[in-house]
């Protein structure tokens, strides 16, 4: 039995409360993340979790502590993978504290039980775990209108098809958001990171510059999709084995792919949350 102190990321990246949003956000960008664990000052015990996602829906609120999840899900290192897969599918979670007599011990990902669900090789075909919705764009689609898609649909990636159909390219939510279309001078200026250069990168920016977008009310311009969609995107078919999946989502760093059938056609789109649900399957 693999648990899940096994494959957790341990003495995790933390947000503390008491603390402000811009703390919270200024350790995003400085770490490259979307969401932390958060822990008291006082005592170190789990408080909550908070994400972009909680973030981006509280954009007017100042206090971590009125922007984090109270009551995440949580599981014990000694736990079952199996156990943190039924969790995921389940809730669709992407951060999973790992919490030991109420002190946070690590975090676990859906991207820590790929490997898993990779060195099992579980042969079955990807097409028996599909369970997200595809929701295809135009190429000559805005951004605007992709964001749109995005949102409505709650995808956080689209494949998008040329005028015949086709598979062309693939679309996340972060690659509209990665061409800068915003002065990041802005972002970098409210956060307090104006004198902290050597303690940010431009890509822990980007993961919260969709931030400065809802708030500013800055408009997406009218350039079409097909200007910063991913060319040509990996793509396994409907037969692949569900092990392969996981292979190539843990190599590439991908959280997304597009599914073909056998006549080379769009089929579906597979997320990492749909392939570790076979480990879920296995739970006892």
């Amino acid at each position: 039995m693999t648990t899940v102190g096994e494959v957790m990321t341990t003495n995790p990246i933390v947000a503390q409360v008491p603390g402000s949003r811009n703390e919270v956000l200024r350790t995003m960008v400085k770490h490259n993340l979307t969401g932390l664990p958060v822990v008291r000052r006082n005592d170190g015990t789990l408080a909550g979790i908070i994400t972009r996602q909680d973030i981006f829906s509280k954009p007017g609120e100042d206090q971590a502590a009125m922007i984090m999840n109270r009551d995440p899900p949580v599981i014990g290192p000694k736990d079952p993978v199996e156990k943190a897969a039924k969790i995921f599918s389940e809730l669709k979670t992407r951060h999973l504290p790992v919490v030991e007599n109420r002190k946070l011990v690590g975090i676990l990902t859906p991207t820590d039980l790929l490997a898993v669900v990779e060195k099992k090789s579980l042969e079955g075909p990807v097409e028996k775990v599909i369970m997200s919705p595809c929701v295809p764009i135009y190429q000559e689609a805005t951004l605007a209108v992709a964001s749109i898609t995005l949102s409505v649909s709650k995808s956080s990636a689209l494949p998008v098809l040329d005028e015949l159909g086709h598979l062309v390219g693939i679309l996340t939510d972060r690659d509209i958001f990665n061409k800068a279309y915003i002065d990041g001078s802005v972002a970098v200026a409210e956060l307090g990171l104006v004198n902290e250069r050597e303690e940010w990168s431009w890509e822990g920016l980007k993961n919260v510059m969709k931030l400065w977008y809802e708030v500013s009310k800055v408009e997406l311009p009218g350039v079409p999709v097909k200007d910063i969609m991913i060319p040509n995107p990996i793509t396994v078919f409907k037969k692949t084995a569900i092990s392969e999946a996981a292979r190539i989502m843990r190599k590439n760093d991908f959280g997304q792919l597009p599914v073909r059938d056998a006549k080379d056609n769009l089929l579906a789109m597979i997320y990492d949350h749909d392939v570790i649900s076979i480990l879920a399957e296995n739970e006892e």
